[in-house]
């Protein structure tokens, strides 16, 4: 028996070959034309002021001091992109989340020095209005470090040949009434953003030859301010 030689191999008419283009990664970042990264969602109105809905709950709960709600409400209404609010919010719990326990109730209402000093800080629940009488002496108030769930505070100061201080977190509108005799009454703080729904602190102030002041942290400690964002710009 004759054996046939071996014959050429030949394509399976019913397997083509495929044609298909090589895809690799790169082909896959469809980001934006060209290779560049896509450019960021600008936020509306309508979810800076979600944000500051959800900055005043995360207070009412204890989750934020004074300084902290009126830091972070100033941002957001400074925000360009919704990445800038989520950066806002990103240590806060969802919406519907238990609430936190929120801070001891500030016991204490009324601050007076008579012919001394009396300097305090409160880090206490802000639930009622303050008082701060001087007479021939120096009262300190710092309230940056309260919780004021109402995000508003009430303070009747009184100075007779002393001097009242009230710290208040950058960025709070103040409003100042009341009336001086051989005295003053002063407000230094920074002018929040027009038509910003922000923290507000009132105080109701009667000065006899005497000095009422409201200030800030920028205007508190101008010196400090300015050697932290120095040394912030240097790193």
């Amino acid at each position: 028996m004759s054996q046939s030689s071996p014959q050429p191999e030949r394509p399976c008419p019913s397997r083509p070959a495929d044609r298909r283009p090589e895809v690799h990664s790169e082909a896959l970042d469809i980001t934006a034309p060209g290779g560049a990264a896509a450019a960021p969602v600008r936020a509306s109105d309508a979810e800076r002021e979600a944000v500051v809905e959800r900055l005043r709950i995360a207070s009412v709960e204890g989750r934020l001091t004074f300084e902290e709600l009126t830091e972070r409400t100033e941002a957001a209404y400074a925000a360009v992109s919704r990445g800038d609010l989520d950066h806002i919010t990103a240590d806060l719990p969802g919406m519907g989340a238990p609430g936190a326990n929120p801070a001891p109730l500030q016991v204490k209402r009324r601050f007076s020095a008579v012919m001394g000093d009396c300097k305090e800080r409160i880090v206490g629940r802000i639930d009622g209005p303050l008082e701060a009488v001087s007479v021939m002496g120096d009262v300190e108030l710092d309230l940056r470090g309260a919780q004021v769930p109402s995000g508003e505070v009430l303070i009747t100061a009184t100075a007779v040949m002393g001097d009242v201080k009230i710290i208040v977190p950058d960025g709070v509108t103040v409003e100042l009434s009341g009336h001086n005799f051989l005295g003053d009454r002063r407000v230094a703080v920074r002018d929040p953003h027009p038509g910003a729904r922000v923290p507000v602190v009132r105080v109701a102030a009667t000065a006899v030859m005497g000095d009422i002041k409201i200030v800030d942290d920028e205007h508190h400690t101008p010196l400090r301010r300015a050697l932290a964002t120095w040394w912030k710009d240097r790193r």
